[in-house]
């Protein structure tokens, strides 16, 4: 038998340390967003059913969540609203004493170090649910635009340190750009959903914030999932328009997407885990049929190794307790 010539390449993974040395892609606290749902009302902790371990917070019940994510070293939350009333227009969303308005102030007057990220979108204020002005069963976009523009600037004044809208409209990077340009607020940043596909991954979420649409579905401004140069597209807009960071929602089905935007733009990346990634996840683990650390750790590196530089993930304050419990 003749001589083989072959590579060794299992030398370098035969112990736990030498695999630690090469390694290439790592996760820290650093890298994780925690969501956070803030809602009017006292003395509400109220666990999402689709979402086991989330929860909607009263601004009384709030300070408790928040000081575990500032213990844990997480650096930044983005907080969503659930308002108690809603109008055709989103008025709560901009309103001076809006819930995610106050649960900044409430966040920011505790730590000040931790950076408070707003979601800017007006579905979880609208009575239809759509994220902006309905006009004869359409989603109207130029007149949305301005009620985004004064919701990011309303959220600012609040004391929010990145503003990111999510609602898809053409031209909401520019809107909002102006917006606080005009205000006084030039050196805030924008944190833009620039690539936001009109996904099934969502569900959780629109029970967890109760934005579920009323009518129709969010087709005509969200993104068809089969696209791939749109995103592209989406995205070179979104940076001509000012935008700071670029993010793709939801993850783990859009890493081809991300890495394509790794590729051609160099802003900080952005993926969202969305909620029925982080649903099905909870579910498979609870029934025993997966483990649920070592898969949320690998879903969070791919993540990471695509290209993300920031991920936005339920599963933050866990993987962080996973990450130290590592270390030791």
């Amino acid at each position: 038998m003749s001589e083989l010539h072959f590579d060794r390449h299992r030398r370098l993974r035969k112990n736990p340390t030498l695999r630690r040395m090469v390694r290439e892609t790592t996760l820290s606290a650093d890298d994780f967003i925690y969501p956070v749902f803030a809602v009017e009302g006292e003395e509400i902790k109220k666990e999402i059913p689709s979402m086991p371990g989330v929860f909607q917070f009263s601004l009384d019940r709030l300070g408790d969540e928040i000081a575990e994510v500032v213990e844990l070293g997480i650096p930044s939350i983005m907080i969503f609203g659930v308002p108690s009333e809603k109008d055709a227009v989103g008025t709560g969303a901009y309103h001076t004493h809006g819930i995610v308005q106050e649960a900044t102030r409430l966040v920011k007057a505790k730590y000040p170090e931790l950076m408070v990220i707003a979601d800017t979108c007006l579905c979880e204020y609208t009575d239809h649910g759509h994220c902006g002005v309905v006009r004869d069963g359409d989603v109207v976009n130029d007149e949305s635009l301005e009620l985004l523009a004064k919701t990011a600037v309303s959220q600012v004044e609040a004391g929010a340190d990145i503003i990111a809208p999510s609602n898809m409209m053409d031209g909401f990077v520019a809107a909002i750009r102006q917006a606080l340009d005009q205000a006084g607020y030039q050196d805030i940043p924008i944190m833009s959903y620039a690539v936001k596909y009109a996904s099934a991954f969502y569900g959780p979420f629109r029970d967890a914030a109760d934005s579920t649409p009323q009518f129709g579905d969010r087709k005509t401004y969200q993104m068809d999932p089969a696209n791939r140069l749109e995103a592209l597209r989406e995205a070179e807009s979104d940076v001509q328009e000012g935008a700071d960071f670029l993010m793709v929602k939801p993850g783990l089905s859009y890493l081809d997407i991300l890495r394509d935007l790794k590729n051609t733009y160099d802003l900080p990346l952005v993926t969202y885990n969305v909620s029925g990634e982080y649903a099905m996840v909870k579910a498979a683990s609870q029934n025993g049929w997966i483990d649920e650390k070592a898969t949320v750790l690998e879903l969070l590196i791919s993540m990471k190794r695509a290209g993300s530089d920031l991920i936005l993930t339920y599963h933050a304050k866990d993987a962080v307790k996973w990450l130290k419990e590592d270390a030791r």
